[in-house]
């Protein structure tokens, strides 16, 4: 399979990983997501920044802020915990909120 047809493939799971999951089937959602990690390592592929974030990495889940996942803003950082357990940490560009108003 060539590289480019690969990342479609993906793109394509992934889209089809967040509807299973948003109608409460997350082992198919589960089970998308698998599928599309192992087609990005096989092609040597990088995984899609939209994949790495919505998904675990742990248990391979599809992640919905508000059903199996928390969503946190800490100074600098979101941290995203999953419904085992395993928690992510993303920077951001956020202003300081630690200083009252000027």
């Amino acid at each position: 399979m060539s590289r480019q047809r690969a990342a479609e493939r993906i793109e394509l799971l992934l889209d089809e990983a967040a509807q299973a999951a948003r109608v409460g089937e997350h082992d198919r959602a589960r089970r998308y997501v698998q599928l599309a990690r192992r087609l990005a390592e096989r092609n040597r592929l990088e995984f899609p920044r939209r994949g790495r974030r919505r998904t675990c990495d742990a248990c391979d889940q599809y992640l919905l802020p508000g059903e199996n996942a928390q969503v946190r803003l800490q100074t600098g950082h979101v941290v995203i915990t999953c419904s085992c357990g395993a928690i992510k940490r993303y920077p951001y560009a956020g202003g300081d909120y630690s200083s009252g108003s000027e």
